[in-house]
C-alpha cells in the first residue's frame, strides 16, 4: 500500500513540476520587449557568420530588464550542417538542451537579405519565421539581414536594429501585415 502512496505522490509532483515549467514559460513568452539592445561582442560575431551562404542559427544570450532585451552574446545553435540551406536551417535541440543558460531569444540569418520580415507584406500572414516565433518560450526572435536585424516580440510588432557604424535610415516600427517601406534597410536587403 505504501508503494501505491508513493508512486501517486511522485506523479502529482511531476504534474505539479510540469504545471510550473509550463507557467514559467507562459511568463517569458508573455514579456512585450520594445528594446532590443545587442552588445559589441554579440554584434562582431553576428557579422561574421553572416558571411555564411547558408543560414545559421544562434541562441542569444542575455537578459529582461523591464521591456528591453539585453543581448550580452550569440553563441551557436546545435545544427547540423545538413539542416542548414540557403533558405532553411533547424536545430537539433534547444538552446538550453544544447548547455546555453540565459537564452531570451533566437536568431537566424538570410543569407543575401532577402523575405526578412515576419508577416508578408501588405497581409496579416504569418511567415514561418512568425509561426515558428510562435512556438517558442523566448521573449524576441530575429533574423539578421545584411548589417541589420529584424526583430519581433509579443507584441508582434515588427522592428529593425542596424548593426553597421554610420548613419542609420529612420523607420518606423512595423505592425503585423504593414508593408515595409522601399527606404528602409530590410527592404532594400542591406
Amino acid at each position: 500500500m505504501k508503494t501505491l502512496h508513493v508512486r501517486a505522490a511522485v506523479a502529482t509532483l511531476g504534474v505539479v513540476a510540469l504545471l510550473i515549467l509550463h507557467l514559467g514559460a507562459a511568463g517569458a513568452a508573455s514579456t512585450t520587449a520594445h528594446a532590443l539592445i545587442v552588445s559589441d561582442q554579440a554584434r562582431r560575431y553576428l557579422r561574421l557568420a553572416y558571411g555564411s551562404p547558408t543560414e545559421f542559427m544562434g541562441c542569444m544570450i542575455g537578459q529582461v530588464r523591464g521591456s528591453a532585451v539585453y543581448v550580452q552574446r550569440v553563441a551557436p545553435a546545435d545544427v547540423d550542417p545538413a539542416h542548414s540551406t540557403r533558405t532553411h536551417v533547424l536545430p537539433r535541440q534547444t538552446c538550453e538542451a544544447a548547455g546555453w543558460a540565459g537564452t531570451v531569444g533566437m536568431i537566424h540569418s538570410h543569407p543575401g537579405g532577402e523575405r526578412c520580415f515576419y508577416y508578408f507584406p501588405g497581409t496579416e500572414v504569418a511567415s514561418s519565421d512568425a509561426e515558428s516565433f510562435a512556438r517558442q518560450p523566448y521573449p524576441v526572435d530575429a533574423i539578421m539581414c545584411g548589417d541589420s536585424i529584424v526583430w519581433i516580440s509579443r507584441d508582434r510588432a515588427q522592428r529593425q536594429l542596424r548593426l553597421a557604424d554610420g548613419p542609420a535610415l529612420m523607420t518606423v516600427d512595423h505592425q503585423p501585415g504593414n508593408r515595409v517601406h522601399s527606404g528602409t534597410l530590410a527592404a532594400r536587403g542591406e
